[in-house]
């Protein structure tokens, strides 16, 4: 399994989540921050190509379906990049097709919602273990 090195300078693995739902960024990012990651959040596919350039997660939580630009364009640009094409995406969705398209974008795993938290995490971990210090 890879898992690419943070750009940050702290050693706490970083997720980056992508979704149009304030209340679903906001819950994703407590429940993540408590699981030992740090997490930073974008609402659309445009505000996640930024906050790539400022750092590299480990680990990319996506929703299909956004504003401004959607998980499917992002995925397409992130994987054009020379810096974070190889960062793990897991989709994040309720697309009813969301495993496809998924699939088909190369994306690592998918889930669907409503999302139990704990299959989150599972996932989030088998490509971004937290540090166990």
């Amino acid at each position: 399994m890879r898992r690419p090195t943070c750009t940050d300078s702290s050693s706490v693995p970083s997720v980056l989540v992508v979704d149009d739902d304030a209340d679903i960024r906001e819950f994703l990012s407590a429940f993540l921050s408590f699981q030992g990651y740090e997490v930073t959040t974008a609402a659309n596919g445009a505000e996640a190509l930024r906050q790539l350039h400022l750092a590299k997660p480990c680990v990319i939580l996506l929703d299909l379906m956004m504003p401004v630009m959607d998980g499917v364009e992002f995925r397409r640009r992130q994987r054009a990049l020379e810096e974070g094409a190889d960062i793990p995406v897991l989709c994040l969705s309720a697309k009813y097709d969301a495993r496809e398209i998924a699939s088909a974008l190369g994306m690592d795993a998918c889930l669907l919602k409503p999302f139990e938290p704990e299959a989150v995490a599972d996932a989030v971990r088998r490509f971004c273990p937290p540090d166990e210090d």
